[in-house]
This record gives C-alpha cells, sequence and structure tokens, in this order.
C-alpha cells in the first residue's frame, strides 16, 4: 500500500535521507559563482554552475568568516560541504563549510578583457560624464515592458513630478538578441527631441541574467548616446560595463528615477525663494534709483536758467556791491592824494613866488627864464595884474652882480 504523507513529511524524509548518505555528506564540489548575495546577516547565497547545470549554495555566516576572501560572480571555486533539503521550499542545495579559489571563470575573464579594452579607449572616461537636465522635457526608458523596473521609475515620477512625461521603449534585457535590442532602443529613444535623459536598466540577477548590458554593442551605444545615460542595472552589488559607460549609475530603477525626476514641491520652493530675492533686488534697485534721481533733480534744479540767472544776479549785486565800495575806497585815496599834491603844488607854485614879491616873465612862447628867449615885447606877471613892457636893453650877466 502506498504512503500518504503531507508535503512536510515528505520533505523531512528526503532532508534525513540525503544526510544519512555518507557520499553526501562530505562532499568536495567544483564550479563557477554566478548570482551570488551577502545578507546582513552574514551569510553568503549564490548558484554553483558548470557548463550544463547548477545548484543553489548556503554559506552560513560561521563559516563565511573563515574564508579570507570575498567571492564575486564569475569565480571558480571548489567548495567542500554536504547536499542537503530546505525543507521550506522543498529546494535542493548545497551547504559550504569552506570555499577556496580555483581559477576564474569563462565570463569574468571576457568581462575583465572587455572592460580593460574599452577604458583603453577612452569609454569610461570621468571627464565624459555630462550633467543631467535639472528639468528634462521628458524621460525615455529603455527596459522590459512587463517588468518591475517600469512600474518602480513610474511609482517614482508620479510622487516628485505628477505630469512628468515618460516614454518607454520597450527592450528584451535578457537572452539571445538582447543586447542588440537593447542598443537598437538607445538609438531610437535618443532621437526624439522631447528627450532630455534616458534611463537603462533591469531588476538583479545572476551575472549571465545581467550579461547583456556587458555586450560591447550596449556599451558604445550609451557612450554614442546623444542625451546623458543613467543606468539601473540590477542590484547596488552588480557593476555592469554599462554602469561604466553611463553618465550616472543608479544602485535601483528607484533610485534612477530619484536622480532623473526633481521634486516638483522643491522647484517651487526654490522659483518662490528666487522670487522673493529678485522682488528684494529689485525694490532695492528703484529705491536707489528714487535716490539718484532725487539728487539729480536737486543738481539739475541748481542749473535750471532761472536759478542760473538768480545766483548770477546775487553774484553780481555782490560784486556790485564790492566794487562800489573799492571804487568809493579808491575815490577817497584819490582825492586825499590830490589834495596833498595840490597843497604841495601851491606850496613851491608861481603865485606862492609871485606872493613873495617876485614877477613871471611871459613871451609869446610861454615863461621866458633866459635872456636868450628875451623877446621885444614881453608881459610881466605881479600878484595883483600884468604889465606889458618892451625890452630897451639887453645884458647877458649874473643878475645879482654889483
Amino acid at each position: 500500500m502506498a504512503w500518504t504523507l503531507t508535503v512536510s513529511e515528505l520533505n523531512d524524509y528526503v532532508r534525513r535521507a540525503l544526510a544519512s548518505d555518507p557520499s553526501l555528506r562530505f562532499l568536495s564540489l567544483r564550479g563557477e559563482i554566478s548570482d551570488f548575495k551577502r545578507y546582513a546577516s552574514g551569510h553568503w547565497y549564490f548558484t554553483l554552475k558548470d557548463e550544463q547545470s547548477r545548484i543553489q549554495c548556503v554559506c552560513y555566516r560561521q563559516n563565511a568568516m573563515r574564508v579570507n576572501f570575498l567571492p564575486e560572480n564569475g569565480m571558480k571555486v571548489l567548495l567542500q560541504g554536504a547536499v542537503g533539503l530546505y525543507t521550506v521550499s522543498g529546494s535542493y542545495q548545497f551547504y559550504a563549510d569552506t570555499i577556496t579559489q580555483d581559477g576564474v571563470g569563462e565570463l569574468y575573464l571576457r568581462y575583465e578583457a572587455l572592460k580593460a579594452k574599452l577604458l583603453k579607449e577612452g569609454l569610461f572616461d570621468v571627464a565624459k560624464k555630462r550633467q543631467l537636465p535639472l528639468l528634462p522635457r521628458a524621460i525615455g526608458v529603455v527596459t522590459s515592458r512587463s517588468g518591475a523596473v517600469i512600474h518602480d521609475i513610474a511609482t517614482v515620477t508620479r510622487r516628485r513630478y505628477p505630469g512628468m512625461q515618460l516614454i518607454l521603449r520597450p527592450a528584451q534585457v535578457q537572452g539571445e538578441g538582447a543586447a542588440e535590442d537593447i542598443a537598437a532602443g538607445i538609438a531610437e529613444i535618443s532621437v526624439l527631441p522631447q528627450v532630455d535623459v534616458i534611463i537603462v536598466g533591469r531588476g538583479g540577477g545572476s551575472l549571465e541574467d545581467l550579461w547583456a548590458f556587458n555586450e560591447e554593442i550596449v556599451v558604445r551605444a550609451i557612450a554614442a548616446c546623444p542625451v546623458p545615460v543613467v543606468s539601473a542595472v540590477g542590484h547596488e552589488v552588480d557593476v555592469t560595463l554599462s554602469d561604466l559607460a553611463a553618465d550616472l549609475r543608479a544602485a535601483t530603477p528607484s533610485a534612477a528615477a530619484e536622480l532623473c525626476v526633481p521634486e516638483l514641491a522643491v522647484l517651487q520652493n526654490t522659483v518662490a525663494k528666487f522670487r522673493a530675492a529678485l522682488e528684494r533686488a529689485g525694490s532695492g534697485v528703484i529705491l536707489g534709483g528714487r535716490a539718484r534721481v532725487t539728487t539729480l533733480e536737486k543738481r539739475l534744479a541748481g542749473r535750471h536758467p532761472a536759478a542760473m540767472l538768480r545766483n548770477a544776479q546775487s553774484r553780481a549785486a555782490v560784486l556790485k556791491e564790492r566794487l562800489t565800495a573799492l571804487g568809493e575806497k579808491q575815490l577817497t585815496l584819490r582825492k586825499a592824494r590830490l589834495s596833498l599834491l595840490t597843497d604841495k603844488l601851491s606850496a613851491i607854485g608861481p603865485r606862492q613866488a609871485l606872493n613873495r614879491g617876485y614877477a613871471l616873465v611871459m613871451g609869446k612862447g610861454g615863461p621866458i627864464v633866459s635872456v636868450e628867449q628875451a623877446q621885444e615885447d614881453m608881459t610881466l606877471l605881479l600878484r595883483d595884474g600884468r604889465i606889458d613892457v618892451r625890452a630897451v636893453n639887453i645884458r647877458k650877466e649874473d643878475p645879482f652882480a654889483e
């Protein structure tokens, strides 16, 4: 008769069966790490794979602490541990006690080789990174139509700036042909005139899941894009070559939207502050202008023809008073000097000599002071009159000689 078991009973039976098999309890397992995750608890979860198969693996904190390196996607490692069953999910997995390096995986080598090539070409130069626009007219998004990426971006955009236009260019983000589709999407959406920035991305996954964003065609399409590109591929721990080529890398699609979409309320507040500052500055300019106009009006009033005439008249009156006073003073001085000279002249003049008994001889040409000037008819000027005389005898000698 067949057993009738619950799911828990079956999972527990299989777990005990695996645990009781000695060959599965102390096992060395070789493969390549993929989809590595390190949790806050200190536990590591990852996938170990080879060319055909893969298995989920766990390395608990107490074992992870003894590992002397940090595993990365693409690394080849050698695990020692046991096979078991996680009964809650019924998943078959490998519990690693120790982890040692066993070379580097093929994808990891390809990643590093292409990275070195493109780095040498300058596709990752920081100097070429462009700033994102403050307020884009529209944001282009290249991602899967059905994934959570476009939903997260739309949610953040509506919250931060309702009405901001999002333009989706659906693209295959995983598997064969994905890289070509992503590159074409970037080229197509970048030529739309209203698109000022582009978000390219997808959700998290293993190195293989994200590999399309490590393909050269995608990296070159991002580097050649005429508008800024924000890469939002995988989780924060996942770094693709697309991240390195983009103008800005976001840890998640939601973070990419935060970077591209400004907060409307913050912009409005900033505009209000600028308007207030501009009004204050304008008022200051107006007040300063009025003060200057007042000063100029006062200066102009002083230069008005009527005012200038009044000022000139006032100055003329003052000058007239000064000139009159100066003229009167000069006239008084000159009168006094004239009087003095008159007195001096009178004292030495002919009248005083006539009063002392002398006579003045006058001829036709003026006074006669020498016998050589003597004329036949002459006039004697005395103190009280004139006497006309005629010369009888003219001698030239000392008039006072005896």
